[in-house]
């Protein structure tokens, strides 16, 4: 990898990690039936289909809105109440989207849309850190949604089958 400046850097980790998490989760929900989408592991843990309507409204909040200026129309709550609705897998291609949309977004920020401070979420963040909360959102949930795919199915997934983990290059 040559040598690029820090902005440019953080930008590509972002994007890099969001399109990593994209794959995991492509993978998880090819695992499941679509009966499961809105299936609970208890009252206070999220189905696959609520997670990702947070992850979307998380998303859109803090990249497209905040980073991109857009109209903040985010209905925080419903994305953790709602128990029933859309299949996993339409809101698996919209939150698709959302994905593309936001790395199109932090593609377009400038170091001085990095250091300018913005409110979201009653928080006063830098740009930076608005973009990186947004991924370390993305993969927290990832992981979670990996572990309730893998208890339903009490099968592996799989993610780094094919690559050699224990290589040192």
């Amino acid at each position: 990898m040559e040598n690029q400046n820090l902005c440019q850097a953080f930008k590509d980790s972002c994007c890099f990690r969001l399109n990593e998490a994209v794959r995991m989760i492509e993978i998880a929900l090819s695992k499941v039936k679509p009966s499961q989408g809105w299936e609970r592991p208890n009252n206070h843990t999220l189905s696959l289909a609520n997670q990702l309507l947070h992850l979307n409204g998380n998303m859109t909040q803090y990249i497209l809105a905040t980073l991109g200026d857009q109209f903040d129309e985010r209905l925080r709550d419903e994305e953790f109440t709602l128990q029933e609705g859309e299949s996993v897998m339409n809101l698996w291609t919209s939150l698709k989207t959302t994905v593309e949309e936001a790395k199109q977004c932090i593609e377009t920020c400038t170091e001085g849309d990095f250091t300018r401070v913005y409110e979201v979420q009653g928080f006063e963040l830098a740009g930076a850190d608005v973009a990186l909360h947004a991924v370390e959102h993305f993969s927290y949930h990832t992981g979670q949604i990996a572990f309730w795919v893998k208890q339903l199915t009490n099968a592996p997934l799989g993610f780094y089958e094919g690559f050699d983990l224990n290589s040192k290059i």
